[in-house]
């Protein structure tokens, strides 16, 4: 059994993970079996308040997972950390109090909110040799992976998807990372230049990957649900994520990472989804066509 250490409360993946992990009413196709969370430290945030809090430690230790404000009584026992903070602006500053530990960290989306937090999460990743992984969980859902099979040399990639307004920072970088990662996953690393355009509805961006490769994401303020479709030179496919609310998926990549597996993102692919976004806003401003940034 993997004992975890969740660092942050103002998401609801903090109650979601451990409820796959250890809650007798989970329902049993969702259940991830090997993990156990023992700890949570909680901590206010814009992304949340002291009710909400309240709220999820009483759900949490109703579980019997101690909760502390107190980092070092959360780490306190554990074989693996989850960093579930809501706010990327703090990832850089927890990361690299957790990096010098030994321990494989997962790193909730996004991985920062500025190309320097991301840059320099991944250059202590590198000094102190930790095992980290950081993305959305969108990306591992079953039709994902379906489509992936069934279209395998995808030359043109649509996703859509929920943008939230953020209580803090660019919503685009903390909600449109679901979006933006599956498009990833579907094309594969390699974006080259990003141009991007934002209106009542929401923001299209379109991304070059060069060799006549596109992509096209579409991250709209009324949305309720994720889809898209993958084209290759002979197969085009629809699809639609329909219960993206499922956590069981990444909690189970999750495990096998934990387990010792290798990550199924590597950090560069998830540094290069960050410079996606922050090229897209950078085009919205600018009205051009931007680079993505490289490591």
């Amino acid at each position: 059994m993997i004992k975890i250490a969740i660092v942050g409360l103002d998401t609801s993946h903090s109650i979601s993970f451990p409820k796959c992990m250890q809650a007798p009413d989970c329902p049993e196709a969702e259940k991830v079996a090997g993990l156990r969370v023992i700890s949570c430290m909680r901590f206010l945030t814009p992304f949340t308040n002291t009710e909400t809090l309240d709220k999820r430690q009483q759900q949490l230790e109703a579980w019997k997972i101690k909760v502390t404000t107190r980092l070092d009584e959360a780490l306190e026992g554990c074989d693996a950390i989850l960093l579930e903070i809501n706010d990327g602006s703090l990832h850089r500053e927890y990361f690299e109090k957790v990096a010098t530990l030994g321990k494989p960290v997962f790193l909730d989306k996004p991985l920062a909110t500025t190309l320097e937090d991301g840059r320099a999460i991944i250059a202590l990743m590198r000094k102190h040799k930790t095992r980290v992984w950081s993305g959305s969980g969108l990306p591992f859902c079953p039709e994902v992976g379906e489509v992936i099979a069934r279209v395998p040399q995808a030359r043109y990639g649509h996703v859509f998807g929920i943008l939230n307004k953020a209580p803090a920072g660019d919503g685009l970088i903390w909600y449109g990372v679901h979006v933006f990662e599956t498009l990833q996953r579907i094309m594969g690393p390699g974006a080259k230049t990003v141009r991007a355009t934002e209106n009542a509805n929401g923001i299209v961006t379109v991304i070059d990957y060069g060799n006549g490769r596109q992509g096209l994401i579409e991250t709209l303020n009324n949305c309720m649900h994720y889809g898209g479709r993958v084209q290759s030179d002979t197969v085009t496919m629809p699809f639609v994520i329909k219960n993206s609310a499922n956590k069981s998926c990444v909690v189970n990549e999750i495990r096998k990472f934990f387990e010792g597996g290798p990550a199924p993102v590597d950090m560069a692919t998830s540094f290069e989804g960050l410079a996606m976004m922050v090229a897209a806003r950078e085009s919205i401003t600018t009205g051009q066509g931007v680079a993505v940034a490289t490591l």
